[in-house]
C-alpha cells in the first residue's frame, strides 16, 4: 500500500521531489506574471490592458503562495528564493520566459498555459499534502477567469480577419513545441508517482492537455503543428531572453537583499 501524501512527504527523498514540483509551479507563475505585466499601459484596449494587468498581479501572487509552501518548514526566505537564484536555478518552462512580441503571441501562450495550469492545479489539489492541496483548490477559481479571457481573445483574433488568423497560426507554430515542454519530466516524478502524490505521469498529463486544447484550436481553424517538444527549462536550461528578464525582475531586490519587500 502506498503511503498517504502527508506521511510520504516526511521522507527526505519524497520531500525533495515535492519541493521541486512546487518550485517549477511557482517559477512558472512568477515568470509568466512578469511577462504579462509588460503589457500594462500598452494593451490593445483599456479593458484588455486592465484585465491582463490583473492576471499578471494574480499570477505573481500565486507564485508567492507556492514559494510560501516551499519555505514554511525551513530556513529559507521567500524573497531570497524568488530573487536570489541565478537564471540556471529556475525551473520554469521556456514558454513562459519568451518575450511578448505581438499581442497574438501573448494570447496563444496564455491559452496553452492556462489549459496546462488547470490540469496541474487539479493534480496538486489531489496530492494529499496540506495545505498545498487546499491552496491549489482555491487558486483554481482564479485561473478559470484567466482561461476565459484568453479563449475569448483567441476567438476574436482568429475569426475577424484573415490577417488575424495568419498571425495566430504563426504564433501557434512558434509556441507549440515549447508548450509541449510544459510537461517535461523531472528526476522527482517517479518518486512522487510511487508514493501516490502525483496521480499521472508527464506523458498522461500531456495527453489529457492535448485532448482538451486541440479541439478548441482546430475549431478556430488553426492547424496544430506536428513537432517534438522543445525541452530544457525544467532542468535550468533557459534562453538569453530569460537572462534579460531575470536582470529586470531582480533589480529592486538586489538594491538591498536584506530588506523586507
Amino acid at each position: 500500500m502506498m503511503p498517504g501524501g502527508a506521511a510520504a512527504i516526511a521522507d527526505p527523498k519524497v520531500g525533495a521531489a515535492f519541493r521541486e514540483w512546487l518550485l517549477g509551479t511557482a517559477d512558472d507563475e512568477l515568470v509568466i506574471g512578469h511577462r504579462h505585466s509588460e503589457w500594462t499601459g500598452v494593451g490593445p484596449d483599456i479593458e484588455s490592458d486592465v484585465a491582463l494587468s490583473s492576471i499578471a498581479q494574480e499570477e505573481i501572487g500565486h507564485a508567492r503562495a507556492f514559494y510560501d509552501q516551499i519555505v514554511r518548514d525551513g530556513p529559507e526566505d521567500v524573497d531570497h528564493l524568488a530573487f536570489a537564484r541565478g537564471p540556471a536555478d529556475y525551473r520554469h518552462a521556456v514558454l513562459v520566459e519568451r518575450e511578448n512580441g505581438g499581442w497574438e503571441w501573448s494570447i496563444i501562450r496564455l491559452v496553452l498555459y492556462e489549459r496546462f495550469d488547470v490540469g496541474r492545479l487539479r493534480l496538486l489539489a489531489a496530492c494529499g499534502v496540506e495545505p498545498t492541496a487546499g491552496l491549489a483548490r482555491a487558486l483554481s477559481r482564479e485561473e478559470r477567469y484567466h482561461a476565459l479571457f484568453a479563449e475569448a481573445w483567441l476567438t476574436r483574433l482568429v475569426k475577424n480577419t484573415s490577417e488575424g488568423h495568419r498571425r495566430m497560426q504563426a504564433a501557434l507554430d512558434a509556441a507549440w513545441p515549447e508548450a509541449l515542454a510544459l510537461f517535461e519530466a523531472t528526476d522527482g516524478d517517479d518518486t512522487l508517482l510511487a508514493n501516490g502524490i502525483l496521480k499521472a505521469t508527464p506523458d498522461a498529463q500531456r495527453d489529457a492537455w492535448e485532448a482538451s486544447v486541440r479541439p478548441m484550436l482546430e475549431g478556430c481553424g488553426l492547424a496544430v503543428p506536428a513537432v517534438p517538444p522543445s525541452s530544457g527549462g525544467r532542468r535550468g536550461r533557459h534562453t538569453p531572453e530569460f537572462a534579460r528578464l531575470h536582470a529586470q525582475m531582480t533589480e529592486v531586490w538586489r538594491t538591498d537583499p536584506e530588506a523586507r519587500w
